[in-house]
């Protein structure tokens, strides 16, 4: 009778159109349960963050890639986690995707009926029996990793292991560079990923070495590996929103905080508006949503007579024409004091443009060997290469240039590939959870 019982079931599968052989491979890899969360949250918002970019680009390649056992979950406001309409979240995925290559016309339509669909819906209960079939649940932010006790009832729900991506570390090694509180909120976060996670996957080794001494390291710790992001630069140039080709221009992309040290360029600028006036001067275009503790940044751009027409802030730029920006300049800069990655600089390379940025384990990892390294406190290397880069055909600039003929672009689905591939490795049953921590 068992097995009577088992070919009948086996028979309704395969008259649902599936073989044998394919019901087999479904079963032998787990489902994916893909948190967009942080996507939805930010709908608002005409251009992205680089974990916003994470999160698409996974979204994307497990469309393409994995299709069959994808789906796309968010965390209600109230704290229970929904499985979302495939239609409606593909729709608003390429909804978000247009607005962000620059075509923002009509309604968020999409983005409003996604979140009536995940504000209408009701928790998902904890099955009563074993599932036949894996689940992960990835979490390719760090949103909600704070509240451990919500992200420990999806996975109950779903009986599911967590596999979670880390950007960074710099609440807890730079406090002095983030939100009030911030340290607590992402000490929170990992002790979440200390708690639940199977697999950690960090964008960086410099952002593993910083987060693996707070995670355990026996026989049943998170498995932790280093993917590095991908670029996927615009094909085709938007408008031209870059200066004239007669004005020599530098650009410089991110959020307008502390760590990115926008006050070294701005005290530069002014040297620089005083050594040739403002009509010698090279431009400066800093493009980027303004932040936190950054009203010293703004007052010094807002009132410095030196600065003005010489010195530009930007923000809600389509990718098209940051793209056709960055094509124009002399150089990127990007001073940062910590970063987890450094996304602007692969993706600046990956167009042709120089980079001149901080001297810093990730952006190293992140530009390899073609960019210039210097010390972001060392003001006079910084106007040094500031001045010999503003000639385009000065021999430093035509050297880096050379470098960035040899040097490879980083892909999406290169990175997204070796997640997968981790994820489909992990092994059958989920560790325990570490602490008795999530009730909070």
């Amino acid at each position: 009778m068992p097995a009577a019982a088992g070919r009948r079931r086996a028979g309704r599968y395969r008259s649902a159109g599936a073989c044998g052989a394919c019901w087999s491979h479904r079963m032998s890899h787990p489902e994916l349960l893909l948190d967009i969360t942080r996507l939805m949250r930010r709908a608002r918002h005409a251009t992205p963050t680089g974990i916003d970019r994470v999160e698409m680009a996974h979204a994307d390649y497990l469309g393409r890639h994995a299709a069959g056992r994808l789906v796309y979950t968010a965390m209600h406001p109230c704290g229970w986690h929904v499985r979302l309409p495939a239609a409606a979240t593909r729709r608003f995925l390429d909804d978000t995707a247009r607005r962000w290559r620059g075509d923002r016309t009509g309604p968020r339509l999409a983005a409003w009926r996604l979140w009536a669909a995940l504000c209408l819906s009701w928790p998902r209960l904890p099955r009563p029996w074993p599932s036949a079939r894996r689940a992960v649940y990835l979490l390719l932010s760090h949103t909600n990793l704070e509240r451990p006790a919500a992200v420990a009832r999806a996975l109950a729900a779903e009986q599911a292991r967590l596999a979670c991506l880390v950007h960074d570390a710099i609440p807890l090694t730079h406090p002095e560079f983030a939100r009030a509180g911030m340290a607590d909120v992402h000490r929170r976060r990992m002790e979440t990923v200390d708690a639940l996670a199977d697999l950690v996957v960090c964008n960086s080794r410099a952002t593993l070495q910083a987060i693996a001494g707070r995670l355990p390291r026996g026989p049943h710790g998170a498995r932790l590996m280093v993917a590095p992001l991908g670029v996927a630069p615009p094909r085709a140039p938007g408008a031209d929103a870059g200066p004239s080709p007669g004005a020599p221009c530098f650009v410089m992309l991110g959020t307008i905080e502390p760590r990115k040290n926008h006050m070294l360029l701005l005290q530069l600028w002014q040297r620089l508006v005083a050594q040739a006036g403002p009509a010698g001067a090279p431009r400066l275009r800093i493009v980027g949503r303004s932040g936190w503790e950054n009203a010293h940044i703004l007052n010094l751009l807002a009132r410095s007579p030196a600065l003005r027409g010489v010195v530009t802030l930007t923000h809600g730029m389509a990718d098209r024409d940051v793209a056709t920006l960055l094509r124009c300049a002399r150089a990127l800069l990007m001073p940062s004091l910590a970063e987890g990655f450094g996304l602007p600089v692969a993706e600046a390379l990956a167009l042709g443009v120089p980079v001149i940025a901080s001297d810093l384990p990730a952006l190293r990892e992140a530009g390899g060997d073609a960019p210039e390294y210097l010390d972001p406190l060392d003001g006079p290397a910084w106007l040094r290469a500031i001045h010999d880069y503003t000639d385009a055909a000065a021999p430093r600039r035509r050297a880096q240039l050379a470098r960035i003929a040899a040097w490879r672009a980083p892909g999406w689905d290169d990175h997204c590939r070796m997640v997968l591939d981790a994820i489909d490795r992990l092994p059958d049953t989920a560790r325990p959870p570490t602490e008795a921590n999530l009730a909070n």
